[in-house]
């Protein structure tokens, strides 16, 4: 049986990482704000993760792991320190049910997954392979009876992250032609467009559709970036480096994200950006840009969509096949809905 949390004060979330993971799971924050108005309510992540929740409006404080300088019994000791009521692992992963056991919390919320149970007092049924990822994390609120009504991911940023964007996009303002951005990374190489493919899209939109293109970059993909602007005719603009919360600053700017599936195409969505996803070994339906308006590309002939494999047998067909006309295609299907809708720019 659960246990009444109608007196819980102190609240923990834990997702440690990665970037997508982390913004997906913000709704939740949202909603426990709503039903514990006066309680302290904390966001545990890994130090690389942490500026995607700093700031966020309905997080009391960040409690960030540096795995280089943390072992796993500093972090069981941080976590103990603080004294939590309740702790919500968003996560279940051995570590984050282990950290959440030995919390002291006396309400441990968490997913039934093989060899996990134990660390939880309430289990919540994971459903990862049937709901979005955002549902996903709500289903834990909802095992505990707390309402759900605010669905909405959440990526905070500030005047000052404005600013800097202003300061090498000042030629935005008053400029008729769409500003693009195109994402060309991501965690796994089996979710990434080719370069080629990405090089020939930002020509024709930047030639044929007057288009602006940025081109989005975080750490260690400076080169990835540069190899594709090699590659082009056109020029695209290839911005500095930016923190998370500069980097939803610039998405927000941008009237449009192509993104393979990534961190940075979730913040997009999140920001209230179009995005068109391109999707191949992960499933849109589950991991896709969350909200209203948003559009996503596949290579439907294949069989082994949505395989989930980091690394492929069999020459990464679903991305390798995937034709640039078909993407460009969504593309402009993806523009002319919006401004059907009378939807402009940002």
């Amino acid at each position: 049986m659960s246990p009444d949390i109608s007196s819980v004060q102190s609240i923990l979330v834990i997702k440690p990482r990665a970037a997508g993971d982390v913004v997906l799971s913000t709704p939740v924050l949202r909603n426990l704000r709503r039903a514990f108005p006066s309680a302290i309510l904390d966001f545990l992540t890994e130090r690389p993760f942490a500026d995607l929740v700093r700031g966020h409006p309905d997080v009391n404080s960040v409690v960030v792991y540096d795995r280089r300088q943390m072992s796993g019994l500093d972090l069981i000791r941080e976590v103990r320190r603080r004294r939590y009521d309740m702790i919500i692992d968003l996560f279940g992963n051995p570590r984050t049910a282990l950290v959440t056991f030995l919390s002291g919390a006396r309400a441990r919320v968490g997913y039934r997954f093989r060899g996990r149970q134990y660390a939880y007092t309430t289990r919540v049924e994971p459903r990862g392979a049937t709901v979005h990822n955002v549902q996903f994390n709500l289903d834990a609120l909802e095992a505990l009876g707390i309402p759900v009504i605010d669905r909405s991911p959440v990526v905070p940023f500030s005047r000052a992250d404005e600013e800097f964007v202003d300061g090498f996009l000042p030629a935005r303002r008053g400029e008729p032609a769409p500003l693009v951005g195109v994402n060309t990374a991501g965690g796994w190489y089996t979710k990434r467009w080719g370069v080629q493919h990405f090089a020939q899209l930002c020509d024709r939109l930047i030639a044929g559709y007057g288009c602006s293109v940025v081109l989005p970059w975080g750490p260690g993909e400076r080169d990835h970036v540069e190899s594709i602007r090699n590659a082009m005719r056109e020029a695209p603009f290839i911005p500095p480096p930016t923190t998370f919360p500069q980097l939803a600053a610039l998405l927000k700017r941008c009237d449009f994200v192509i993104s393979n599936d990534s961190g940075p195409m979730h913040i997009a969505a999140a920001v209230g950006t179009p995005v068109l996803g391109i999707y191949g070994p992960t499933n849109p339906v589950l991991q896709g840009p969350y909200g209203e308006g948003h559009r996503t590309i596949r290579n439907e002939e294949l069989t082994c969509l949505g395989c989930n494999l980091t690394s492929c047998p069999i020459g990464l067909p679903c991305m390798e096949k995937l034709d640039v006309s078909a993407v460009l295609h969504a593309f402009l299907q993806l523009r002319d809905a919006r401004q059907s809708a009378g939807q402009r720019t940002h």
